[in-house]
């Protein structure tokens, strides 16, 4: 288990202020009363650890105090800038969910800038929102947990349910989002099922994974014409925000040198908190498919966090 260990909490109450050593700081839901970046947006606290600091003590060649970057708290023990959005750091009455990594350098607005041409906090330092109040002092400790991001695999076949052959398409979209995870940083887990062309058993594995709190459910089949394809009948009824514009333009790009390709009725949107996705059921298709759809992937996941990371 990884925790940091606090050396500093500090605070300013004007902006483009170094903030000053206090003996507590106490969390609301709108940051750190008294400070200057306390209110109703995602950047309530931040954080550097020492590590960063250290290391550019090392390039400038002086020592800095606890503050002198703005942190609002100072850390041990973890490089920060390899959190990412949606982790969380927490011990028994405080909880903080990290919602940005770095931020833009403010130039000649920065007087550690100014007198060294650099900073270690915009690439460095982290960004956090309160979920849980409460009161946090030099010497505590925070432990780390890492978002899981949860995802669901459902490939509607049943031929390949009663094992007359394999299902690759399910197997194609896991292989996808691993990929996508290794490459973006993220811990993933994958939820896969194997099911017959059934509306009962899709709309109770849909419920299942939405209560359950999946992040991104991907069905695989059904999206056809043809008198077993239910699947977009079926995601839509769960559906409260749907993303009509992802699909559309892969029908457009695939289907104007295969026009049968105009012939999947695949749909996505937004299903309580969980991303829903219903793909065609060949293995080119998802191959397609998961190529466009895995590049827009973080920023969704952000989104329906309800982070601006633009």
């Amino acid at each position: 288990m990884k925790s940091i260990e606090i050396i500093s909490v500090n605070i300013s109450e004007q902006k483009g202020e170094i903030k000053l050593p206090t003996e507590k700081i106490i969390l609301t839901k709108e940051g750190i009363s008294g400070d200057a970046h306390a209110g109703k947006w995602h950047r309530q606290v931040s954080l550097l650890g020492v590590e960063s600091i250290d290391r550019f003590s090392a390039i400038t060649g002086r020592n800095y105090n606890c503050g002198e970057f703005a942190e609002n708290i100072t850390t041990k023990g973890l490089q920060l800038n390899c959190c990412k959005p949606g982790d969380i750091f927490k011990n028994s009455g405080v909880e903080l969910m990290v919602t940005q990594i770095g931020k833009k350098c403010h130039g000649d607005g920065c007087a550690i800038f100014r007198e060294s041409g650099a900073c270690v906090m915009p690439k460095e330092g982290i960004f956090a929102k309160v979920i849980t109040p409460g009161t946090l002092r030099a010497g505590d400790r925070l432990e780390y947990i890492q978002k899981v991001i949860k995802t669901g695999v459902i490939t509607l076949s049943t031929r390949a349910s009663e094992g007359i052959y394999e299902d690759l398409s399910g197997p194609e979209i896991i292989s996808a989002l691993n990929l996508f995870s290794k490459e973006k940083g993220f811990a993933i887990s994958t939820d896969y099922r194997l099911i017959p062309d059934s509306r009962e058993l899709l709309g109770i594995s849909i419920n299942e994974m939405i209560n359950s709190g999946v992040d991104i459910i991907i069905t695989t089949g059904g999206t056809g014409i043809g008198p077993q394809d239910i699947t977009p009948e079926v995601v839509i009824s769960f559906i409260d925000k749907e993303i009509p514009g992802i699909m559309e333009y892969i029908r457009q790009k695939y289907g104007a040198s295969k026009p049968n390709a105009l012939l999947s009725r695949s749909v996505a949107g937004l299903a309580g908190d969980s991303l829903i996705f219903a793909l065609p059921g060949s293995v080119k298709a998802v191959r397609e498919y998961m190529s466009e759809i895995c590049p827009m992937l973080e920023h969704m996941i952000y989104m329906k966090m309800g982070l601006d990371t633009h």
